[in-house]
Parts: C-alpha cells; structure tokens; sequence
C-alpha cells in the first residue's frame, strides 16, 4: 500500500475511536466493553476448563476440574473422525478462499475500469444476491449435481470438488464486492503510468494491482474461507464419510453423544476447540491485513 493509503487507513482509525468516545462517555464505555468481553470470554474460558475436565466431571456441572487431563484431546482423533474431517476442511476451504480471492479481484478490476452494457446490472445483482438465504439453494444445487452425474457421468455429489464449487459460488460474489469497493479507492494514476512503461494489462493486474490490493484480497480470501469452514447444511448434503469436513463430524460426534449413558461432554469441547483453532491461527496471522482491507473502502 502506499504511504498516502496507510495514512489514511491510521486518520480514520483514530476518527472512529474519537467518534466513539464523543458518543458515549468513558465510565459507560469501559462497562460496555466490559460487558462484552465477559460474554466472550466466559462462555469461551468454561469451555477450555471443561476440554480439560473428564466426561464424568463436566456432567456432573464442575466449572473448574478436580482434575485436570488432557485424554479428551487424545481421544476425539478416534471417537470423533476429526483428523479426516478437518483434512477435507482445509482442503476444500483453501481452494475456495483462493478461487474466490483470485477471481474475484480479476472481475472486479473489469468492473471498476472498463465501462460496457450490463455493467451496472452485474454490480446490483452481486449484492442482490447476499440476500439470497442459502436454505433456498440446498435443494437447486443438489439436484443441478445430481444432474451432472447422470448426464456428463461424472460424480459431483460425495466429492471434495463437488463441495468446492458449491461453496465458490456463494464466495464469489461477496468477494467480487469486496474487491469492487476496494480497488475503487486505488488511484488510476498507477496503473497510467505502468502503461506509458510498455506494460500489459495482465502485467499492470498482477504486478500493480494484486500487490495494493492485498488487504482486500486477504479480507475476501478469509471470508470463504469461513463461509466453507462454518457450514454444515451444504456440507452434509454433498459429502460422504470419507469426505465430510470438519463441522459435519463434529456435529455428527456431538450428535451421536447425546443418547448416551455417560456422555462425552469434555471430548465434545476438545473437538470444538480443535476445530476452531485454525481460524482463530488464521486470523492472528492475517490480523494487520483484516483491518486495513476492511476500513480501506470506507476510508477516502
């Protein structure tokens, strides 16, 4: 980014904190925050307590152990099926957040710098269609790939592809936008003067825009990510045993617990930590990224 972009990234960031501070007055804020954090971390905190517990203590309603164990982490790569599950999530989840990062960041820049019929319709069709419920896609999209298998003879459902393009459908369009308001901010001066230097314009793409656009396309990238990560009803749909991710077998584990005679409840919170740990890993690493490329576009 440059050093213009970056400060004004650093205004509108201490603009925001002001405006907050103008509204409410600091005891009440220091109590909202408060507040907030304790809804976040309490529930969170008895759910690390309870992983470290035993089955027979967390049903019993301990919130801290009389023993603390970590045979419930052990344990959820067998009971659970957790180690396939979350192969198949990273599998799949990566490839959607980079098709979608990719692809939409190339519409996008056809979209903000060239002018052509039907431009203004695919912008207001890409938010109209965030409003669309994916419930009301289930059945469409299972029945299109189902589809696809008897005519082309090829096996769509039951696939990791299968799965990837059901989720780079949803992502694509949310990642468009993204990029869309974040490249209208960039300064076509740049990409002129790449042009008066001979370059193409896959160069002046890839070799000006993606490099200033990383932010975006980072926010975009993990906003598939977690579209495929989270969802479960697209997931148990198109999947088998072999290729379920990692919200399915842990809804699946946790499912099958509840009629038992002892259940598994620390297994269950192990398995959900370790589930979640990788985009709470994601997002430390991309932290600075999420919040330069979610203030960038609303930043002039």
């Amino acid at each position: 980014m440059t050093a213009t972009a970056v400060a004004r990234q650093k205004r509108g960031g201490r603009t925001a904190v002001g405006e907050a501070h103008r509204l409410l007055p600091r005891p009440l804020l220091v109590i909202i925050l408060v507040v907030l954090g304790a809804m976040i971390l309490i529930p969170t905190g008895y759910i690390v307590l309870a992983s470290l517990n035993t089955d027979l203590g967390v049903a019993e309603g301990q919130f801290w152990p009389s023993t603390f164990s970590v045979d419930s982490y052990r344990e959820i790569w067998t009971t659970a099926n957790l180690a396939t599950g979350l192969g198949n999530s990273l599998i799949v989840c990566a490839l959607t957040a980079a098709a979608s990062a990719l692809l939409g960041t190339v519409t996008a820049y056809v979209l903000v710098r060239y002018t052509f019929t039907g431009r203004l319709t695919i912008l207001r069709a890409l938010v109209g269609l965030q409003s669309i419920p994916g419930t009301l896609m289930l059945l469409p999209v299972f029945v299109l790939f189902s589809s696809a298998g008897n005519y082309l003879g090829l096996t769509v459902v039951g696939t990791r592809w299968g799965l990837f393009l059901a989720y780079l459908t949803f992502a694509l369009p949310f990642s468009t936008w993204v990029m869309v308001t974040y490249l209208r901010g960039l300064p076509r001066e740049l990409e002129e003067a790449g042009r008066m230097d001979g370059a193409s314009t896959l160069r002046i793409l890839f070799g000006i825009i993606v490099p200033l656009s990383l932010p975006g396309i980072v926010v975009s990238g993990i906003f598939a990510f977690l579209l495929g990560w989270n969802d479960v009803l697209f997931a148990s749909v198109l999947t088998q045993p072999e290729t379920q991710t990692a919200a399915v077998a842990l809804s699946t584990f946790a499912a099958t617990q509840e009629g038992g005679a002892l259940p598994v409840y620390s297994q269950v919170m192990a398995a959900a930590l370790v589930t979640a740990a990788p985009v709470v890993l994601l997002y430390l690493i991309f932290q600075r990224y999420l919040v330069g490329g979610l203030t960038a576009g609303g930043v002039k």
